[in-house]
C-alpha cells in the first residue's frame, strides 16, 4: 500500500471480514468500540502506556502459510495499518462455549484481576506470547506483559499468573503451534483456518488496488504486485505517489495519534508503516555499512540477529525504549521526523553516525547525516514532501565501544529526562573515533562534535573524561522543566557520561573521576 490513500480498508475482526471507509488515520480502538461494538478493549490513557487497549495484529509471514501475531495498543494504531490484517480483540479469543482460556484460567486462579479495567490488556498481551515463534520462559512470559499497568494487585499475582503458564508453553511444538494452542484452548479452532482466509482477502485487495492504480487518471503505469501483496508501479514508485505528495505521511502512529489524532482523521493520508521495501536490515559488507528501512520498527532492531550481533548490549538498551506492544508499532524514521530532543533512537543513531536518505514525490532522493536533520525545536531540514526511505550507518567494528544510558523518572515505559549514546574506537590505550550523542540538553538531539573531537588522540583515562566533561557542558544548553532544573540535568549528563566510560574502561574508578 506504498502511499497509498485508501479508498476502503479491509482486514478481519476477529472471525469477520472487515470493509470500512472510515478515515485510515482513525485510532482502531475506536472502530472497535464505536463501529464494531467490541467494547472488552478498553479506553484508557490514549497514549500508549497502560495497554488496557492491546490487542493482536496478525501478518501473514512468508511463504503465506502462517500468521505472526503481535500485540498492539489499538488507541495509537491508525485504521490503516490493520489493511489486510488480523485483528484480535478479547472476545475473539475464546471458544464457542465460553469457558476461559488458559491464560484467563492462571489470572483468575492467581488473584491477577482487581477492578479488572486493565484485564483484557494483559490476557490479550500473554495470548500473544502464547502465539509467538519465542520460547517461552520466565523472563519472556514475565516480559510479554511490559506495555500493561495495573494499579490494583501491585504485579506480584500477575507474575504468578505468568510463571504458571509458562511450563505448559515451554511444551509448545515449534512448528503447528496454533493446532497444539487450539487443542489446548489458548484459541479458538478458527485461527486454524486464518491464514488462508486472510491470503484469500488480500489476493482481493490487491487485484482492487492494482485496478484503482491503473485507472487512476494522475498517472497510468503499469503496476505489478509485490511480494508482500501490495500495489507498486514497475519503476519502483508507488502510481498514486504524485497526486497525493501533499497529504501528512503516517507510519506507527505511535507519536502522531497522540497529538494530532482528530486533525489527521479530517483529511486523507499517506500510509507509510507497510510500505513495499521499507522494512528490513542488511548489511552491506563491501561498502561496510548496515541499512535499515525507514518503516524497521524498534521491535525489529531488538529481535534482528544482525543488530545483536554487530551491538551484543543493544536488546538491553532498547528495552528501555517505550514497551513491547509500542515497539512493534512505532519505526526507527518515525522516530527521527517526530523530531523529539530526547528520542531514544535517534540518540542511539547519532552516535552511530548515521544518514538519512530522504526522497521527495518524484522518487529524487538524497542522503542527509542525522545530525544535520535537525534545525531548531521540531525544524526539520526537509522538505514538506520528503520522506525518509532509509538509514544507514558504518557498521561496528569487532572492539568497538559503544554504550547508550537514559534516566527517566520510570525506569521503563518513560520518556527520557536525559539521554546519551557513545562510541569509541581505541588502539593501543588511545581513542582514534570517537561520537557522543545526547538527548534532554538541547532543542534538538544533538551530536557533541566538540567533545568527540576532544576525545580523539586521547588516552583512556580519568583525566580524558574530565576533560571531555568541561567540553561537553560547554556544548549543550538544558532548559528546566517538569523533567528537571537546567542545573540537574547538567549533572545527570555528566554521570551518564561517566557510566559510558565506567563500562568502556573498567580500570577507571568512580572515585577517580568524582
Amino acid at each position: 500500500m506504498a502511499n497509498w490513500v485508501l479508498p476502503m480498508i479491509t482486514f478481519f475482526l476477529n472471525d469477520q471480514p472487515i470493509h470500512t471507509t472510515e478515515p485510515a488515520a482513525s485510532a482502531l480502538l475506536d472502530f472497535v468500540r464505536y463501529h464494531e461494538h467490541l467494547v472488552g478493549t478498553k479506553i484508557g490513557c490514549r497514549e500508549g502506556d497502560c495497554g488496557a487497549c492491546t490487542v493482536l495484529v496478525g501478518e501473514l509471514a512468508s511463504g503465506g502459510q502462517r500468521i505472526a501475531y503481535q500485540s498492539m495498543t489499538s488507541c495509537l494504531t491508525p485504521l490503516g495499518n490493520v489493511h489486510g490484517k488480523h485483528v484480535v480483540t478479547v472476545e475473539g479469543i475464546n471458544q464457542a462455549g465460553g469457558q476461559l482460556t488458559p491464560v484467563q484460567q492462571a489470572i483468575v486462579d492467581n488473584n491477577g484481576s482487581q477492578c479488572g479495567f486493565c484485564t483484557p490488556g494483559f490476557v490479550m498481551s500473554l495470548t500473544g506470547h502464547s502465539l509467538s515463534d519465542k520460547p517461552a520462559t520466565a523472563q519472556s512470559t514475565r516480559a510479554a506483559m511490559d506495555g500493561n499497568i495495573c494499579r490494583c494487585t501491585g504485579y506480584k499475582s500477575l507474575e504468578r499468573a505468568a510463571a504458571a503458564l509458562t511450563p505448559e508453553l515451554a511444551a509448545r511444538p515449534s512448528t503447528n503451534s496454533v493446532q497444539w494452542l487450539t487443542e489446548k484452548q489458548f484459541v479458538p479452532a478458527y485461527f486454524a483456518g486464518m491464514p488462508a482466509r486472510l491470503a484469500a482477502l488480500r489476493a482481493e485487495t490487491v487485484a482492487t488496488e492494482v485496478l484503482a492504480a491503473s485507472n487512476n487518471g494522475h498517472r497510468r503505469s503499469a503496476v505489478s504486485t509485490s511480494p508482500n501483496g501490495h500495489a507498486q508501479s514497475q519503476n519502483g514508485h508507488d502510481s498514486s505517489a504524485f497526486p497525493y505528495a501533499t497529504h501528512p505521511l503516517l507510519s506507527g502512529g505511535t507519536d502522531l495519534l497522540v497529538q494530532r489524532l482528530d486533525e489527521l482523521r479530517a483529511q486523507p493520508v499517506r500510509l507509510l508503516f507497510d510500505q513495499n521495501g521499507r522494512r528490513g536490515i542488511r548489511h552491506e559488507a563491501g561498502a561496510g555499512r548496515v541499512v535499515l528501512g525507514a518503516a524497521t520498527t524498534a521491535g525489529q532492531l531488538l529481535e534482528s540477529e544482525l543488530m545483536r550481533g554487530l551491538l551484543p548490549r543493544l536488546p538491553e538498551y532498547l528495552k528501555l525504549v517505550s514497551s513491547t506492544p509500542i515497539r512493534n508499532m512505532g519505526t526507527v524514521a518515525g522516530n527521527f521526523v517526530n523530531a523529539s530532543p530526547i528520542g531514544d533512537l535517534t540518540i542511539m543513531f547519532l552516535a552511530l553516525g548515521a544518514d538519512v536518505t530522504l526522497a521527495d514525490a518524484s522518487g529524487t532522493g538524497r542522503v542527509v547525516p542525522l545530525a544535520e536533520l535537525y534545525l531548531s525545536y521540531k525544524k526539520l531540514a526537509k522538505a514538506a514532501d520528503e520522506q525518509v526511505t532509509e538509514i544507514s550507518f558504518p557498521a561496528p567494528q569487532s572492539g568497538d565501544f559503544f554504550n547508550f544510558e537514559k534516566v527517566s523518572k520510570r525506569m521503563h515505559l518513560d520518556i527520557a529526562s536525559v539521554n546519551t549514546a557513545a562510541w569509541l574506537r581505541v588502539e593501543n590505550g588511545a581513542i582514534t573515533a570517537a561520537r557522543l550523542s545526547a538527548g534532554g540538553v538541547g532543542p534538538v538531539p544533538l551530536l557533541l562534535v566538540r567533545t568527540g573531537a576532544y576525545l580523539v588522540g586521547r588516552e583512556l583515562s580519568a583525566a580524558t573524561v574530565a576533560g571531555a566533561n568541561e567540553v561537553m557542558q560547554e556544548e549543550i544548553s538544558p532548559i528546566g522543566d517538569v523533567r528537571g532544573t537546567a542545573a540537574y540535568k547538567r549533572l545527570l549528563l555528566r554521570q551518564l557520561l561517566f557510566a559510558h566510560f565506567l563500562r568502556f574502561a573498567p580500570a577507571i574508578t568512580l572515585a577517580e573521576l568524582l
